[in-house]
């Protein structure tokens, strides 16, 4: 009894003695970023559009907190690594840049780039090698130049609104469609840029990487299949979204499609494609099964 814990001890004392040297560092981070995410989350955040922003980071920081022990077995022992000189000067000349010429794209980004310096300077190379999915997944909540979006937004809600005219006719509702406009009885809803846009793609698409992270399947068929899937995944979960707001606009009217219940089908979103990507995933898991060879019985 007195063994394991003095092991469990060590382990712990192991664990938190990088945060109490680092902890200059951490004061350092704060002093730049905390102004920087306080602009965030009471500006572009706070906007339909970005609000998976928090999200990403608070997420990023639990897959953090989830490898730290064995970053710090895999990093133990190892000399540190002077690219990371490079990487923290090119990461605070892009933090000045930004934040002067108030350029999210570089500010967020720097604090990324800030983040993987100060990891190759104090544990090494090993340590990003066992966090590279955190700071690849934190490359979700940049925001992309407006032009960029504009031009790939557009297809995809045209290709939105032509399917949801399709199933709600069949179903036998009195609709019709004008570009991205779709007329439902007496209302005129108009498919924005939050409902079928670029950055609900790229959001869904990264709440499949990180549950694609969390459950480790052993197949490399069933992760790369599932990985290639998560668009038309996407696609789907957001016609499921349009059609929801469309069915509540003609059926309560407009101020309910717009009001509470539009935040709803946000939500909705996020559950029909959660539900989705576990049915499919659920759906390869037999696939998997099936062509795996059957152990030979016993003559």
């Amino acid at each position: 009894m007195s063994t394991t814990t003095t092991s469990g001890a060590a382990l712990s004392q192991a664990a938190t003695s990088p945060l109490r040297q680092a902890w200059p560092v951490l004061l350092g981070l704060l002093v730049l970023y905390v102004p920087t995410f306080y602009d965030l989350l009471t500006g572009l955040w706070s906007t339909e559009e970005q609000a998976h922003g928090p999200m990403i980071l608070l997420l990023s920081a639990w897959l953090i907190y989830r490898k730290w022990p064995q970053m710090l077995q895999a990093s133990e022992g190892k000399s540190t690594s002077l690219a990371g000189w490079p990487l923290f000067i090119c990461a605070l000349l892009l933090y000045i840049v930004g934040r002067s010429q108030s350029i999210l794209i570089f500010e967020i980004g720097s604090f990324i780039l800030l983040l993987a310096a100060i990891f190759l300077l104090m544990r090494g190379g090993s340590a990003l090698k066992v966090l590279w999915f955190p700071f690849f997944f934190m490359l979700f909540m940049i925001p992309l130049p407006g032009t960029l979006v504009s031009v790939l937004t557009l297809p995809m809600k045209m290709a939105v609104s032509y399917v949801t005219e399709h199933i709600l006719f069949w179903a036998g509702y009195p609709i019709a469609r004008t570009g991205v406009i779709l007329q439902i009885g007496q209302y005129q809803l108009l498919v924005a840029d939050a409902c079928a846009g670029l950055q609900t793609l790229l959001t869904l698409e990264a709440l499949g990487l990180f549950y694609l992270n969390v459950v480790r399947h052993t197949s490399a068929f069933r992760n790369v299949a599932l990985a290639i899937l998560i668009v038309p995944i996407s696609f789907t979960a957001n016609v499921i979204r349009v059609i929801v707001l469309t069915l509540i606009t003609y059926h309560l009217g407009d101020e309910a499609g717009q009001g509470f219940l539009h935040g709803f089908a946000g939500l909705v979103l996020f559950v029909s494609a959660l539900l989705l990507i576990i049915g499919v995933d659920s759906l390869l898991q037999c696939i998997v099964k099936s062509k795996s060879p059957k152990p030979a019985q016993p003559v």
